[in-house]
This record gives structure tokens, C-alpha cells and sequence, in this order.
């Protein structure tokens, strides 16, 4: 692990704690799933790369998708 892994882990998980609380307001479901994976996402994924590429898609994903 790298100091740039743990923070983009922290970033990402901040990201899906937000849209975890926005989707208890707004009863929307991509934003639930969005959130919860988020922030357990960088628990398993080791290259930071990769861990970019997945949260920026999680995080772009409510915006294109809406159920």
C-alpha cells in the first residue's frame, strides 16, 4: 500500500458515504448501491490505477443512470 492508495481510498469512501446519505433523502436506488460500493470498493482492489478508474465510473454512474 502507498500513501496515494490511502487517499484515494479516503476520497472515494467520503464520495459514498455522500451518496449513501443523499439516496436516505431521496429514495433513489443507483445512488444506494453506488455509495455502499464506494466505500468497500478500495478494501479489495490493490492497484491504484485501477482504484481510480472504478471510483471515478461509480461516481460518474448516478448521473447517466436514473432509476
Amino acid at each position: 500500500m502507498s500513501e496515494s492508495w490511502l487517499l484515494w481510498g479516503l476520497l472515494f469512501g467520503s464520495f459514498g458515504l455522500g451518496f449513501f446519505v443523499y439516496d436516505k433523502r431521496q429514495k433513489a436506488v443507483v445512488p444506494l448501491v453506488c455509495g455502499l460500493t464506494l466505500m468497500i470498493f478500495p478494501y479489495f482492489v490493490s492497484n491504484t490505477i485501477l482504484l481510480v478508474a472504478i471510483g471515478v465510473a461509480l461516481i460518474a454512474l448516478p448521473y447517466f443512470v436514473r432509476i
